[in-house]
């Protein structure tokens, strides 16, 4: 999105893909119909005007909005437990498998 190609389309064209999307491509449409909706759109136009000068805190601020799997969870856990002067490592139990019908024991 911080390419030319993708900056050299107008607000108009960015908001028509968000919220129609692409055919035969990975963008969905995320337009829902509402006033809402067409307001949020507008809000990710202007953010994908501000990508190419996104700062090195703004992207650290951001990194800490991704989701995480349990194992991130986990070890994000253990650093924090460390860092306050507990013991650091824990043993946490994985978390329990589905079991499918033809799964032998």
């Amino acid at each position: 999105m911080r390419k030319d190609a993708t900056q050299a389309l107008s607000d108009g064209e960015l908001f028509y893909i968000i919220e129609n999307g692409v055919r035969l491509t990975g963008m969905p449409a995320w337009g829902t119909g509402t006033p809402e909706g067409e307001q949020a759109s507008w809000h990710l136009v202007q953010f994908v005007r501000h990508l190419p000068k996104l700062t090195n805190g703004e992207i650290a601020e951001m990194s800490t909005m991704n989701p995480k799997s349990a194992d991130e969870w986990r070890e994000e856990e253990e650093a924090r437990r460390f860092l306050e002067g507990g013991t650091g490592a824990t043993i946490t139990p994985a978390p329990p498998r589905h079991r499918h019908p033809g799964d032998i024991r």
